[in-house]
């Protein structure tokens, strides 16, 4: 090897050996601040355990609170934000759920890794995620369009396979991939909607919040026995935009 090749090496070295460390860092710049939410939430939790029947919520879920990048889930100029524990505009009139509250309505659910859960609502992807990081597989509607592409976007480019989404009415559920482990409601609902119950396995859990957009929404726990009859658990009272339908 001749001498200024060998010194194009070195420099080349130095130069890759001072670049890589800081790609990597620059990969993950939130993980402080996401680390930092997560023991936010474990606190919210033992604050609200005697409303939800939760004082912890498991380590797989606060786990995937701490993997899932939500600064991937909204928009760029909502990223400096991401990590506080509060919802997030996302456009469309919709938003990015509070992290506790999708940690808790995770927990509610009691995810499984071979499970198949419905989400409806997508939003931008972020509760989908959560899921995903637990269970098989998540198929998750949409009814804004121009909402759930970018969701679908996200979940896209953020890695996330095991993630089948849909626009349209989720009041309807997703009947062809029926029935489900567990469903989970990210908007509000003034009654439960039945083909949800339906399309509920036996021992399956769905998570949902209840009532008007001006009302007092209450986050409700539904249980499927295996005669099909249910039972309902409130928990604590939510704020979250009404679920829409088509017609």
């Amino acid at each position: 090897m001749s001498r200024a090749r060998r010194a194009l090496l070195a420099i080349l070295t130095v130069v890759l050996g001072s670049v890589t460390p800081r790609s990597a860092e620059a990969q993950d710049l939130h993980a402080a601040r996401r680390a930092a939410l997560v023991v936010e939430i474990a606190g919210m939790a033992r604050v609200t355990a005697a409303e939800t029947g939760r004082p912890k919520f498991s380590d797989a879920v606060m786990a995937a609170m701490g993997k899932v990048l939500r600064h991937r889930f909204v928009p760029s100029e909502q990223e400096a934000f991401a990590y506080e524990n509060r919802p997030l505009p996302i456009g469309h009139g919709q938003t990015i759920s509070q992290p506790y509250i999708v940690a808790l309505m995770t927990d509610l659910v009691g995810p499984r890794p071979g499970d198949v859960v419905l989400e409806i609502g997508t939003g931008s992807g972020y509760q989908a995620a959560i899921l995903a990081e637990l269970v098989a597989k998540v198929y998750t509607i949409e009814i804004v369009e121009p909402v759930g592409k970018q969701g679908a976007a996200n979940l896209q480019a953020t890695g996330y396979r095991n993630v089948f989404t849909r626009i349209g009415d989720g009041y309807h559920g997703w009947p062809e991939a029926a029935p489900f482990d567990a469903i989970l409601v990210t908007a509000a609902a003034p009654l439960v909607p039945p083909a949800l119950v339906e399309q509920l396995k036996p021992g399956g859990r769905l998570v949902i919040p209840v009532g008007g957009r001006f009302d007092v929404q209450e986050l409700l726990v539904i249980v499927k026995a295996p005669d099909g009859t249910t039972t309902t658990r409130r928990t604590i009272p939510v704020r979250f935009v009404p679920l829409t339908r088509s017609n």
